[in-house]
């Protein structure tokens, strides 16, 4: 099949047709992938002292180790990393795109895109201030000295699935014949962004993930993305994730948190994710016998367990395979947009002993957060 399409592509003698087959014979790479994860480890043991308040402002009225223990128990966290003080979101996005860089080998003046997917953009240490401007793509462009004025750089919101959808957007780039390499990263810090007296902020963390596109003609590869699939739902569900006040009834109502309703999020992701899942799967013409590791959002480990057990439900399967399904929420907890390129980077350059990849491997990508957005990505190792 594939020398028939090269043959077909050598015969086109219609240069509209030319441009047309370039599309279909080409396939979206990556070629190089880097993470940043913070050095400073904050335990499970770290939050013992604190007072815990539910959404009323009333105290839990539970010892901080009956919760921590409980919490340990469904989400699997143990330790989270936080970034120093002198780090921001665009330093972390900086390390991890010039890591991505130098495993691609490429020449950083010759990347038509940089998108860096966040929700806060720079948090400054102490102050719960959002500072995007200028964007973060611009900052780390201006720290990569790339001077390229074609290298066109831009910031996506997207809640926790924004790294995929930014990948989504440069596969769809490269078709449309707009761009033909790309720098995508996830960056967050989330502990500036924390409500110490909501049990919810033992979950997040900061960190970094990038990689390096490309679209490449299929006679030089076998690998790339096969297909995609993208969910929003803004009704009721636009709450579920969003910023409030503290839970503690002595602080500054006018400074604003993450907050999370993780019921509601729970009930959500076992609802659409496994459907997402499935739709990319069967857009790829994949079987889910072929997979062979599914790279999703480190949310929470039982959440995440039961998804890929709900997938494999939709195809009468029961017994999920060993394996399949990477994690590092229990070392690093959830560090949103950075989850999945932090993963991925991690599996791909043999740091996670228990998992590896090999050439030809098909792999999913899949992604839940704020808006409440879904997103899914199967690709050919």
């Amino acid at each position: 099949m594939k020398r028939n399409l090269v043959t077909l592509f050598r015969w086109s003698r219609n240069l509209t047709g030319h441009k047309i087959l370039m599309q279909y014979l080409s396939s979206t790479v990556i070629t190089g992938s880097g993470c940043y994860i913070p050095d400073f480890i904050k335990t499970n043991k770290d939050f013992i002292g604190h007072n815990f308040y539910d959404e009323d402002s009333k105290a839990l009225g539970i010892d901080p180790k009956i919760i921590i223990e409980k919490f340990k128990k469904i989400t699997g966290i143990q330790e989270r990393r936080y970034a120093s003080s002198n780090v921001e979101s665009s330093c972390m996005a900086s390390i991890a795109a010039q890591r991505a860089i130098e495993d691609a080998g490429c020449d950083p003046e010759t990347i038509d895109q940089i998108i860096v997917a966040h929700n806060f953009g720079n948090v400054l240490k102490n102050t719960i201030q959002t500072d995007v401007l200028p964007a973060l793509a611009s900052r780390v462009k201006h720290t990569l000295k790339i001077k390229n004025p074609s290298c066109v750089a831009y910031d996506i919101l997207f809640g926790c699935p924004g790294w995929i959808q930014g990948v989504i957007q440069a596969d769809a780039y490269f078709k449309a014949g707009i761009a033909k390499k790309c720098l995508v990263i996830g960056t967050e810090t989330l502990s500036r962004v924390l409500d110490e007296y909501d049990r919810d902020s033992m979950i997040f963390s900061d960190g970094a993930g990038a990689c390096i596109l490309e679209f490449k003609n299929i006679t030089e590869t076998e690998s790339g993305i096969l297909g995609t699939s993208i969910q929003s739902h803004c009704g009721d569900e636009v709450g579920y994730l969003n910023m409030g006040k503290s839970f503690c009834p002595d602080a500054d109502p006018n400074i604003r948190y993450i907050k999370m309703k993780g019921r509601k999020v729970y009930e959500y992701a076992m609802k659409h994710v496994p459907e997402a899942m499935k739709i990319c799967l069967v857009k790829s013409g994949v079987d889910i016998n072929q997979l062979k590791k599914i790279f999703i959002h480190q949310a929470n480990e039982k959440m995440d367990e039961a998804i890929i057990k709900e997938l494999y439900k939709l195809y009468g399967i029961t017994s999920v395979p060993n394996n399949i399904m990477p994690m590092s929420i229990h070392n690093l907890g959830n560090s949103s947009v950075a989850t999945v390129p932090t993963l991925f980077d991690m599996v791909k350059k043999g740091l996670m002993p228990e998992h590896s990849l090999s050439e030809g491997d098909l792999i999913l990508f899949a992604s839940v957060g704020a808006g409440m957005n879904i997103n899914a990505i199967c690709y050919r190792v």
